[in-house]
């Protein structure tokens, strides 16, 4: 039987729903063409950070300006600003080169935090030929006098400052930290989203005990992390008219299919590619097309959704009412003789 993996991601056909997400294996030529290579659906870039793109301007300018007053002379031995090779410019060629080896879409990733960066890094990002763009919003509120509906407003507002500014296809990739998922994740599709992706993982840092120094901690995603993906794109799935990726904790095929079972359009992937090479997706999507096959699905349309909460046999089982059952099952088999 010939199984059709095909899906459509931000209104764009995908031969599979198995993506790279944003990683380091994405920024690099030759690992994108091995990710072509090996199946791989599309392709997101790693994010380009408006801070970074300051930092790196304001160095320029400082070098430039080292002690030039005092020693007028010192001015020739300086390029000039504005002929330096500066700000994203670098992420631009990548993406124009990656976008003239791949015949898979490339999805740009943006990074920012004012409203003006965000927009104008946007149109940049199309220009150099981006088939869509994934805002990678990575807020965290440490102000005790900024309330959750200032937080959330000010998602809405870059979302629709950028969806303003450009035309293609634009997805928003969110953490799992609101009041209410449902209701921000519909207000982002609303005012333009096309896509949402779920959920970014925020980093976590540490305290070194010897230099007594908070320090920057990445930890990769485990196999368990995809259930809270799992279970909000299954909330979502029946309300919302977007496309919905989901991430975080995808290492295998049983993960890809459960994941679109609950409504996942696509399943994105960065730990396990980084782990074990762009070759996984290799053993993905055959893994996936004999489990289909088993299950007697002909397509991953067919698949998706189909348990959603809406289709679900035991919809409490994603809410509240199966919490006890779940806690008193846990109880009996590991602590009571």
């Amino acid at each position: 039987m010939s199984i059709e993996l095909s899906t459509t991601y931000l209104g764009m056909k995908l031969k599979n729903p198995v993506v790279a997400s944003a990683g380091p294996l994405t920024g690099n030529l030759d690992a994108l063409r091995q990710l072509q290579d090996c199946g791989v659906a599309a392709v997101v870039m790693p994010s380009l950070f408006e801070e970074q793109i300051e930092h790196d301007e304001a160095e320029i300018d400082r070098l430039y300006r080292y002690q030039a007053d005092s020693y007028a002379e010192s001015l020739s031995y300086f390029p000039e600003t504005e002929h330096y090779s500066k700000g994203p410019q670098e992420y631009m060629d990548l993406l124009e080169e990656a976008k003239n080896i791949l015949s898979v879409p490339v999805i740009a990733s943006l990074n920012g935090h004012t409203p003006g960066g965000w927009t104008r890094y946007a149109r940049m990002l199309e220009s150099a030929g981006a088939d869509a763009l994934e805002l990678n919003i990575y807020f965290v509120p440490t102000d005790c006098g900024m309330d959750a509906q200032e937080v959330e407003q000010r998602y809405v507002d870059l979302v629709a400052s950028v969806r303003q500014s450009i035309e293609i296809p634009l997805a928003v990739k969110i953490g799992s930290q609101f009041t209410s998922i449902p209701n921000i994740a519909y207000r982002l599709m609303t005012v333009g989203a096309e896509g949402l992706v779920l959920f970014n993982r925020f980093l976590e840092p540490d305290l070194d005990l010897e230099a007594l120094q908070i320090v920057p901690d990445l930890v990769l995603s485990q196999p368990y992390e995809v259930r809270l993906p799992l279970r909000w794109i299954a909330i979502l799935r029946d309300q919302l008219q977007c496309s919905l990726a989901a991430t975080s904790g995808i290492h295998h095929a049983s993960d890809v299919s459960r994941v679109l079972l609950v409504g996942a359009d696509v399943a994105m992937l960065t730990t396990a590619l980084l782990k074990k090479g762009p070759r996984h997706i290799e053993t993905i999507l055959v893994d996936l097309v004999n489990w289909l096959s088993e299950n007697e699905y002909v397509s991953v349309e067919q698949l998706k959704g189909s348990m959603s909460r809406a289709n679900c046999p035991d919809p409490s089982a994603l809410e509240r009412a199966n919490y006890m059952k779940a806690l008193t099952t846990y109880t009996k088999e590991y602590w009571y003789p």
